[in-house]
């Protein structure tokens, strides 16, 4: 019990001599060291908000206008046209100042003033830069003169060196699309899915809607539009995901793998220790603002960074209505679960992060400690993984008091939650299809109470080396916490690295506090008991964007497959339907990136439509659509930390998701680099009309089918 004991200030025990009273000087230093670390990020956060409140000008930029105009004074010329001399008489101290102070303190407050009128200025031209989209709709390869115009000015209006969060005043809002151009969208995508009969009623509801219930609805979201940051993105995040009361395994969550041809080492405490540090870097400069804010891949045009806020110290709390995202500003442990048992282990010591090879100690301990879990530990963390009302009143009736909300105050308020998985994933055996599906389920959803489902994410570490990660989904889009896991690998591999014995670099401090067993008091009664298609784009292009959904089977699409499938047509026709079904393809993609698509705009409408009390017939047909086919990219975003051409080895199997529906599929696909695609296709073994083998033995069979039409040569993806 050292580690308790080191763990509080000091102790007093009542003596027949009076009190005896103990300093620890160890754990008064730790709070010391705690409060300065502290107030040092409050500092940082006062400059960074600072410094991207300025932005695109620059702090020192300020020095410059006050020297400039102060300078032009003294050559008797007046910048001001006559301003600084009216400031300077409705001075309210100007009796306390010499003639001389007061035209300085004048001046002074003059050049502010056009310092912040200059900001204002190049901020709103950065907006308006901003809000123009017709580059996007130019044929690839052909840059017209207005968008090399375009660019240009973004580049002179966006500033140098910009910070995470430096755009995102200069991001535009989310325009409302009109009725007319949502409906006419909605209409022409699921043509292809409706007889005649079934389209011609359709059409009447939609024309009902647009002649009658859908101006109003409309009028209050425009209104919502000047008002908020983004009239969709509040919603989406509370109705969507907070308001669902399913359990957010499978359902919600998803995951990302490690490495597909290398695992750096067989320890899994030395793989623990270098991506849990590895982790911890990433959260630090995101607390420095120190990550490049995003940009679309080849140009120079920003991504909202709203999403960053809660990667870390973020858990979603159950509640019988709504969950709510519990965000804090610093955590200074994670928490550790290995065979049903729960662990704290702090991450600084002496003002400091912990060195890969002191959290290697701190995670071996761990796994060598051989205690029992207490009665009803094992299986807590079923609770995160079932529907939310149970988990809620559970939460509310064992969870508030004494020991059990210390552990659960413990366990939510954790950066970031890590499982020591006792499995054993090797993708190089003889049926590497099975052994990949295991490592999938496995970070999808482990043995249901190995990972806490709430977190904003969960780090796993399998017993020989493997890794890979379980994320929360209503705190942000799977690209953001990509961004993390790209980091975290390439730091693990490139830059921290092991030695020979596959052990963590650099020495440890013998005098760290052991990790603190967590304590719980469970009651018996918690005990034991527990194709419409849909392909996600992104709207980061406007402030807080999210997603948008691409309605990709069109009638194009449907088409070029059956022409694929008919035996009539010439591979010079297959091929022309398939560069037309293509084109759209890319066309309504655009669309939905620029704020133009169909789902979000009818999902606010119908959101409205509740608040004002009304019924809508063909909102709630429409918005009760499954999607039996969800799909999804992972783009590789930081290719600048891969050597993808002489280090092939290192490429990420990307990760995935569940099924929306039933009895549907959930696809999740990266592209790496030029020759390789993976695919992630999960479904319900529930269902008797899905299977993913079959799915996926699909997938490459009609990738190489189109690879045939081009003349080249077919080769398995």
């Amino acid at each position: 019990m050292a580690e308790a004991h080191q763990a509080v200030a000091f102790q007093f025990t009542v003596t027949p001599e009076g009190i005896d009273l103990r300093l620890s000087h160890n754990a008064l230093k730790e709070i010391y060291l705690s409060g300065i670390r502290a107030w040092k990020k409050k500092c940082i956060r006062i400059k960074n908000n600072f410094a991207s409140g300025v932005y695109p000008a620059s702090p020192s930029s300020w020095l410059f206008v006050v020297l400039t105009v102060i300078g032009t004074m003294y050559t008797r010329v007046d910048p001001s046209m006559g301003m600084i001399a009216k400031l300077k008489d409705h001075l309210p101290l100007r009796r306390y100042l010499s003639h001389q102070g007061q035209s300085l303190v004048s001046a002074l407050l003059f050049a502010t003033g056009l310092w912040l009128a200059l900001i204002f200025m190049m901020r709103q031209i950065l907006k308006a830069l901003l809000s123009y989209h017709g580059w996007m709709f130019e044929e690839h390869g052909k840059v017209s003169t207005t968008t090399k115009v375009w660019f240009t000015l973004v580049k002179i209006f966006s500033g140098r060196k910009p910070m995470l969060y430096s755009f995102q005043n200069s991001l535009p809002r989310l325009p409302v699309p009109s009725i007319n151009d949502t409906l006419r969208r909605f209409l022409e995508s699921v043509r292809p899915l409706m007889n005649d009969e079934d389209f011609r009623r359709t059409k009447a509801l939609a024309k009902d809607f647009e002649r009658n219930l859908g101006p109003r609805l409309q009028w209050y979201l425009k209104l919502k539009s000047w008002w908020a940051t983004n009239y969709v993105s509040d919603w989406w995040e509370q109705y969507v995901y907070l308001q669902g009361r399913e359990p957010i395994m499978v359902n919600s969550n998803y995951y990302a793998m490690d490495f597909l041809y290398v695992t750096p080492t067989t320890s899994q405490s030395a793989r623990a220790g270098n991506l849990v540090h590895a982790l911890l870097l990433y959260r630090r400069r995101l607390t420095y603002e120190e990550i490049q804010p995003s940009t679309l891949p080849g140009f120079p045009i920003p991504l909202c960074s709203a999403q960053w806020e809660r990667m870390f110290n973020t858990t979603r709390l159950p509640g019988e209505e709504t969950d709510h995202l519990q965000h804090l500003v610093d955590s200074k442990h994670i928490v550790i679960y290995h065979k049903g048992r729960y662990f704290k282990v702090w991450v600084y010591q002496g003002g400091r992060l912990l060195n890969p090879s002191e959290l290697q100690v701190q995670i071996q301990y761990i796994l060598d400690e051989n205690s029992s879990p207490q009665p009803g530990e094992k299986y807590l963390a079923a609770l995160t993984a079932g529907n939310r009302v149970p988990w809620a009143k559970a939460r509310k009736s064992y969870f508030s008091s004494g020991k059990n909300k210390a552990s659960m105050d413990s366990v939510e308020r954790a950066a970031f939650f890590v499982t020591l998985d006792d499995s054993k994933y090797d993708l190089f055996v003889e049926n590497q299809v099975k052994s990949l599906d295991e490592y999938a389920k496995s970070l999808l959803h482990g043995k249901c109470y190995d990972r806490w489902f709430d977190k904003s994410f969960t780090f796993v570490v399998f017993a020989n080396g493997k890794v890979g990660l379980n994320a929360e989904h209503s705190w942000a889009d799977a690209p953001i916490i990509g961004h993390l896991w790209e980091y975290a690998l390439a730091t693990d591999c490139f830059q921290l690295g092991y030695d020979d014995e596959g052990n963590c670099k650099g020495e440890e401090d013998t005098t760290l506090l052991l990790p603190q067993r967590l304590q719980w008091d469970i009651p018996k009664e918690d005990k034991g008991s527990f194709c419409l298609t849909y392909e996600s784009s992104m709207t980061r292009l406007f402030r807080e964007g999210r997603t948008e959904t691409v309605r990709s089977c069109t009638v194009e699409t449907c088409n070029f497959v059956t022409s694929m499938e008919n035996k009539k047509f010439s591979v010079d026709e297959c091929l022309n339907f398939f560069r037309i079904a293509a084109k759209n393809h890319q066309h309504i993609s655009r669309l939905a990136m620029v704020g133009c698509g169909v789902d979000r705009h009818l999902f606010c409408l119908y959101v409205v439509s509740k608040y004002l009390g009304v019924n809508s017939p063909f909102l709630q047909e429409v918005l009760s659509e499954p999607w039996c086919l969800s799909t999804s990219q992972t783009p590789i975003q930081q290719i600048e930390l891969f050597d993808l051409v002489n280090h092939p080895e290192y490429i990420s199997i990307g990760g995935g998701f569940g099924p929306v529906a039933d009895d549907g599929y959930g696809v999740s696909y990266i592209i790496v680099g030029e020759n390789l695609i993976n695919f992630h296709v999960s479904c319900k073994v529930s269902s008797p009309l899905t299977d993913a083998h079959r799915f996926g033995k699909n997938i490459s069979e009609a990738m190489s089918d189109i690879l045939a039409l081009f003349s080249l040569d077919a080769k398995k993806p």
